[in-house]
């Protein structure tokens, strides 16, 4: 079974010649948009220590632009073979199974299983749940809340004994505006006490972050408290403009927020983010990290086209957050 953590993330050392916190892999993008034949774009998706190696399920839009997700595995993090049919979904605790649409998937091994959660068609977008046991068989289960919802990410463990899940409540388009809300559940099956984590900056206070705001990976359980990774966005003259921040919560209340990155740590800059599909985005969804060796590697969407990954040390991005906090 997974191990706690990944023992050989990948790993490329920061340039000489730069200072930054989160640091691009130089051979971005890791997956491009027509790495299966059915592909238009590989992007968003969520990865995981997986036996001898990783295992992942990504998002493909196909030619026809349709959303879906699949499994993907991969030796050493950056090199993925990924299935040409979409993940086929058994009943799980449901036998409403329907979807018209999945993207945008999130991964994490919580006491003897794989939970994935993504953005689920179903009169509108809300958060759909799944489980696997060895990324074969998948099973899918209720969805977690009414429409319209994005960006569900669950919390590797339980907290108080229930499985916590962020959020953000959302509308039928291109939402413009959003906040991070926490949901709590005994069985995976219903939700409830549902709590506003964090809302969008004030324009004048941290500009990148002022329209909405979303959480990325799932969570990484830190000294300082529960390490979260979050997209912000700015609407722009020349529409949305996705970017890269960190917040840190309060281990066991996690709606409480301790420190929050008031300057992004990465933000479009390289030609693969700027352009595509939509250009100007980078959307995290999926970090491995070592605790041992203070490294991390976070998986991010680019342009919505394809995958990308950059590096940092855990230790150093903690007290970047705590050093520059709102």
């Amino acid at each position: 079974m997974q191990t706690e953590m990944a023992n050989n993330i990948p790993w490329q050392e920061r340039p000489a010649n730069s200072k930054e916190v989160l640091w691009r892999y130089d051979q971005n993008p890791i997956i491009d948009r027509y790495a299966i034949p059915s592909s238009n774009s590989i992007f968003n998706s969520a990865v995981v220590p997986f036996k001898d190696g990783y295992a992942g399920v990504f998002r493909c839009d196909n030619k026809a632009v349709q959303m879906n997700i699949f499994a993907g595995f991969s030796k050493n993090g950056i090199d993925w073979e990924i299935e040409h049919d979409p993940i086929d979904f058994s009943p799980g605790n449901t036998e409403m199974i329907d979807s018209d649409y999945k993207y945008d998937p999130r991964v994490t091994f919580i006491e003897d299983r794989y939970w994935i959660t993504w953005c689920n068609g179903y009169h509108g977008p809300t958060i759909g749940i799944g489980y696997t046991f060895d990324f074969k068989e998948f099973y899918q289960c209720e969805n977690a809340f009414l429409p319209f919802n994005r960006n569900g990410v669950l919390f590797p463990k339980k907290i108080k004994g229930k499985y916590a899940m962020l959020s953000r409540p959302s509308d039928n388009g291109h939402t413009p505006f959003g906040d991070i809300y926490i949901s709590y559940s005994p069985d995976m099956k219903y939700w409830g006490e549902h709590r506003c984590v964090m809302k969008v900056s004030p324009f004048e206070e941290s500009a990148w972050q002022c329209t909405k705001i979303g959480a990325g990976p799932v969570p990484i359980l830190t000294d300082e408290g529960w390490l979260l990774f979050y997209h912000g966005v700015i609407n722009t003259c020349n529409g949305f403009r996705y970017s890269i921040g960190a917040a840190i919560l309060d281990e066991n209340e996690p709606d409480k927020v301790k420190y929050r990155s008031q300057p992004y740590l990465l933000a479009p800059a390289e030609l693969y983010e700027m352009a595509g599909d939509v250009p100007n985005v980078i959307f995290p969804c999926a970090a491995l990290h070592s605790e041992k060796e203070d490294k991390l590697a976070l998986y991010y969407g680019a342009a919505d086209t394809v995958t990308s990954v950059a590096f940092g040390h855990i230790t150093e991005i903690v007290d970047f957050v705590k050093n520059n906090s709102l």
